[in-house]
């Protein structure tokens, strides 16, 4: 299971107001096990970034100015999420601005190349209900070291929500599927393995024994035991 746990940075809140994202940042993580491939870009939005903005993620429009555009980068971006699960802390958000940027060069929605997409906020008020969601309280929650976290960068808050979501979701690796074919010796050493049981048959006391308790649970029944009437033709 391969999933992508991703961030944006952008120049305001809207989208009906023509702000664009300034930062992409995703991480790669294959069966809950992150793999170190990455993905982190800046971007030139092209336009100002709103003071309010600013004061949260601390970019400025002069650090932007010789960083890539959107296009330069898109493909780039889709060939790196394509097909995996999107992992993102406040989802319509981010998506809403992919989809903006993605409309504004005529290509399809990031749901086309990723059409599972998991919102750890969602997850968040449902384990938590009536409390603080945000990453910080998050983090403190979980017990998880967030004090690199001075202002609000993609990268940063990547990390720290790829440890957030696999504390939320503790407990699932026992659901995880074994992908990897199972070799021949493998399937040998279990056949050789179950010719080794020993089958102990009961003794007669025990037989009497089971047979008593039989005929309880029937009387109790009335005469609708289950294990009795299996029993009954051998």
């Amino acid at each position: 299971m391969r999933q992508i746990i991703l961030d944006t940075e952008t120049t305001g809140l809207e989208t009906s107001l023509g702000h664009r994202i300034i930062e992409i940042a995703a991480v790669e993580m294959v069966n809950r096990r992150l793999t170190n491939n990455h993905f982190h870009q800046y971007l030139n939005p092209g336009r100002e970034i709103d003071p309010g903005a600013q004061q949260v993620h601390g970019i400025s429009l002069e650090f932007l100015q010789d960083k890539p555009s959107f296009r330069d980068i898109v493909k780039d971006f889709l060939n790196y999420v394509d097909g995996g699960e999107l992992v993102i802390h406040n989802a319509p958000f981010d998506v809403g601005f992919l989809n903006y940027e993605l409309g504004l060069l005529g290509m399809e929605p990031i749901q086309h190349f990723c059409p599972a997409i998991t919102d750890t906020l969602k997850m968040a008020k449902q384990l938590r209900p009536g409390q603080k969601n945000n990453l910080d309280a998050l983090c403190r929650n979980y017990q998880i070291d967030n004090s690199k976290r001075t202002l609000h960068g993609a990268l940063v808050d990547t990390e720290l929500l790829a440890e957030v979501y696999l504390a939320m979701t503790r407990g699932q690796e026992s659901l995880m599927i074994e992908t990897e074919p199972v070799r021949a010796n493998s399937v040998a050493r279990a056949q050789r393995e179950r010719l080794k049981l020993r089958v102990l048959q009961a003794a007669e006391e025990e037989m009497a024994a089971h047979s008593a308790y039989l005929d309880d649970l029937d009387k109790l029944s009335r005469g609708h035991c289950v294990w009795k009437l299996m029993t009954q033709g051998d």
